[in-house]
């Protein structure tokens, strides 16, 4: 451990002001916690991250917050990285429609990020909850694999109240439905697979019933209620940014797309959570939980290359200081590397992969340099200071160049991580 005298300006202030926190036991007291209660007073949007998927650590920790943020600070609804759409069956089983054990079969084709435990904890919760605790969806579906929980909802829509499309639905579905998948590991290279004129007879269907819904929104009003409307056409949409991603995607892996072309899925996000606290009270607070590159209010780039605009960059421009950005890391231990490999069950495997030592400048350097062990820190202080912070941050088993104090307002750095056991989770 270096002496005082080698810190820099920042670690130093990080070694004075980050709060320690006791344990990561889901389940235990929420009082080391307390100190965030100050930190989020005026936040109605509280975003968590992870620098990986599929790492238990930040599971126990999102858990942690998610009960703290219900529990003592009055939050009513959870928003995720999942499907819009998808999400409205999971939001009537988690206010109690259905048996417990529904939850793996409304699951059973996601991702497996660490929905399940979040999703059970608001259910149970839910039981006796004086106000019950709403579950939002903002991706668009299937983790940009497959258009069809998409389209399905809009065809339902769209059998009541304007019949007449329902043949183009179906010509768009029956190309969505030839390449679909469960992430866009494994649609975007059946997508490229496609004839040329089948991904344009795709894209131009879709756009043709966007439009449709959009200027005939009176006449759909007039047979239906407005809910169903706004519902119906962010499913639509979601089937448009699905549809762009899959170009985007496919693009990225032959090494030809354009700059920050995935960047139409976070707009999506975004949009989505913005869709949710129309609808929702004023008063309504809401955890939000993703990718840190993707709650990040900075852009996403690596060597100075941009990647995308992510979710948070947009909910900062739109909330201002209500949004809050808590980005999750770690020191050392192992993070799960994704490797493409369409043949598995979502496109990809997921490996155990040691981390290696912090880099030099980086977030996590700072936070071992502290000695500190499991800690988390707002950030506000520093960056209202013009500290110079640390300009990196783990993404999976690489490093993302960005301007830490600036992309999020928070860090919670666990001294070491380990890769989720998913065949047995």
């Amino acid at each position: 451990m270096p002496a005082a005298t080698d810190l820099t300006p920042f670690t130093d202030w990080l070694k004075g002001h980050a709060t320690p926190l006791s344990h990561l036991d889901p389940a235990a007291p929420l009082d080391d916690l307390e100190p965030l209660r100050d930190i989020l007073e005026a936040v109605r949007v509280v975003a968590v991250g992870e620098h990986s998927h599929f790492v238990s650590e930040f599971a126990a920790m999102r858990q942690r917050i998610l009960r703290f943020l219900v529990e003592r600070c009055g939050f009513t609804a959870l928003a995720f990285e999942y499907g819009f759409c998808e999400a409205i069956p999971l939001d009537a089983w988690a206010h109690g429609e259905g048996a417990d054990d529904n939850l793996s079969a409304l699951l059973a084709t996601a991702v497996p990020i660490g929905l399940q435990e979040p999703a059970r904890y608001i259910r149970r919760h839910n039981r006796t909850a004086a106000e019950p605790v709403r579950f939002a969806g903002i991706d668009i579906p299937a983790a940009g694999g497959s258009l069809l929980p998409a389209l399905a909802p809009v065809a339902d829509y769209l059998r009541h109240i304007d019949p007449e499309t329902l043949p183009t639905l179906q010509s768009a579905t029956t190309i969505a439905a030839s390449f679909a998948g469960d992430s866009a590991a494994v649609a975007a290279p059946a997508w490229a697979r496609l004839t040329t004129t089948e991904q344009d007879t795709l894209s131009a269907l879709l756009a043709r019933l966007l439009i449709r819904f959009r200027s005939l929104k009176p006449l759909y009003l007039s047979r239906g209620d407005r809910h169903s409307y706004d519902t119906a056409l962010r499913c639509l949409e979601a089937a448009c940014h699905g549809d762009y991603t899959f170009r985007a995607m496919a693009g990225l892996f032959a090494g030809d797309g354009l700059t920050a072309d995935t960047s139409a899925r976070d707009l999506y996000m975004a949009e989505s959570l913005l869709w949710h606290l129309k609808r929702l009270e004023p008063t309504t607070r809401v955890v939000l939980m993703a990718h840190n590159a993707h709650i990040q209010k900075t852009p996403v780039a690596f060597d100075g290359q941009l990647t995308g605009i992510p979710m948070g960059q947009h909910l900062y421009h739109a909330l201002g200081d209500s949004y809050f950005a808590l980005g999750l890391t770690s020191v050392t231990g192992h993070t799960a590397d994704m490797r493409r490999d369409e043949t598995a069950p979502f496109g990809f495997t997921v490996h155990d992969t040691p981390l290696e030592p912090p880099a030099p400048g980086s977030i996590e350097e700072a936070f071992a340099r502290t000695g500190l062990g499991l800690a988390v820190a707002h950030l506000g202080q520093p960056r209202a200071k013009n500290l110079i912070g640390p300009d990196r941050i783990r993404l999976q088993g690489i490093y993302q160049q960005t301007p830490v104090i600036d992309a999020f307002d928070g860090i919670l750095c666990t001294p070491a991580s380990t890769t989720t056991d998913l065949e047995n989770a």
